[in-house]
């Protein structure tokens, strides 16, 4: 194991957030459902959420593991162990019950008004919510308290206590296996493809802690494969990644058109069985392709050590919290001036990554919410 920072971490991960505010900006304008919907609604934007729908959850993933092994290389497993627990269950714990809030209270404010408790106001809803309850709409329903976006915290705390524990009761020392450089392009996503084809028809996405096989069987792997890339058995990735950045980048942009193709043909109609499993082959072919082409451009486009970039990436967590439950409330705040939707959605990114800069520099000098909000004080 070891503990030497690979600086282009710090970037992927700055570059990997900075998808994610567009992403779920671009969720209140598609027809995919979400939790506020604008009026102005259509599948124009569908196409451009394709492309990085596959992968970005799973770039993440990847960039923990490797962060989390280098962790636990530096403070030894207890140490790791108490460091994930304290910044992400607290966060978790802080944002089921006060940053979420405004999300649930204007899903059920614009999906099922009469099931709003007291007088229909923020603070009775927020009372009732920390209560537990489900709002329902016909058979989809929401219970509460819930995490929402924050969903990704218990996932990663998961996959961190499983990686600690197992290093250090297995104390191995892998051997480097050394692979053909094409190799690499194959090996990320062979086990997310069978997750698709074997596991994800049986059970699909929930985000569900408990009952959630697919998503755990995906984001686990990757999460490994990033541990295991700060260890011999698997750091021979980032040179192959390297290397591969252009190949990886092609496939990812074919299998992305092919997607495009896919889901506009038929969009009305019901695909043959050969075609769906094609279909889902070709969706996590390319996220795996993505995530290497990822891997390596970041190599290309940060190469050495800047206290910029750090001090940007340590913003990241607290922005990932925030940002969401911001966007929700800027969507609310900007419907009465009914701005034509374009003019609308570039306003709710700038705006929403202007909210959590601002709230960052605020709050990161605040003890106790610094730590509840994600911010690491030195």
């Amino acid at each position: 194991m070891t503990a030497q920072r690979l600086p282009f971490l710090d970037g992927l991960r700055v570059a990997a957030f900075a998808l994610l505010i567009p992403y779920h900006v671009g969720m209140y304008y598609v027809t995919w459902d979400w939790h506020v919907k604008s009026p102005a609604a259509s599948s124009a934007l569908e196409p451009f959420m394709l492309l990085t729908a596959p992968w970005r959850l799973g770039l993440l993933f990847l960039i923990a593991g490797a962060a989390c092994q280098g962790l636990a290389a530096k403070r030894g497993a207890l140490g790791a162990l108490k460091d994930r627990s304290l910044r992400l269950l607290l966060p978790l714990l802080f944002g089921m019950a006060v940053i979420v809030t405004p999300q649930a209270y204007f899903e059920v404010l614009t999906k099922v008004p009469a099931q709003l408790p007291g007088d229909g106001g923020y603070l009775d809803f927020w009372q009732a919510y920390l209560h537990g309850g489900k709002y329902c709409r016909g058979n989809d329903c929401m219970t509460v308290p819930t995490w929402n976006h924050l969903w990704f915290l218990p996932y990663l705390w998961l996959y961190a206590a499983l990686g600690v524990l197992l290093s250090a009761a297995l104390r191995f020392k892998p051997r480097a296996v050394h692979l053909p450089v094409w190799a690499w392009l194959l090996l990320p996503a062979v086990p997310l493809v069978l997750a698709r084809i074997l596991v994800f028809p049986h059970h699909p996405s929930t985000h569900n802690f408990v009952h959630d096989l697919y998503n755990h069987l995906q984001y686990g792997w990757l999460f490994a494969l990033g541990w295991l890339s700060r260890t011999p058995l698997a750091e021979a990735l980032w040179p192959a990644a390297l290397k591969l950045r252009w190949a990886a980048l092609a496939a990812a942009l074919a299998g992305w058109a092919l997607l495009i193709a896919y889901f506009t043909h038929y969009a009305d109609t019901p695909p043959p069985t050969s075609v769906l499993v094609a279909q889902r082959v070709l969706w996590a072919g390319m996220s795996g392709w993505a995530i290497v082409a990822a891997c390596g451009w970041a190599q290309r486009a940060f190469p050495r050590e800047s206290p910029r970039l750090r001090q940007a990436s340590a913003a990241v967590f607290c922005f990932y919290i925030l940002h969401q439950s911001v966007i929700v409330l800027l969507t609310q705040a900007l419907k009465p001036l009914a701005l034509p939707w374009g003019l609308e959605a570039v306003l709710l990114v700038a705006l929403t990554f202007a909210s959590c800069g601002i709230a960052y520099v605020g709050l990161r000098r605040v003890p106790g919410l610094a730590l509840l909000l994600g911010i690491q004080r030195r």
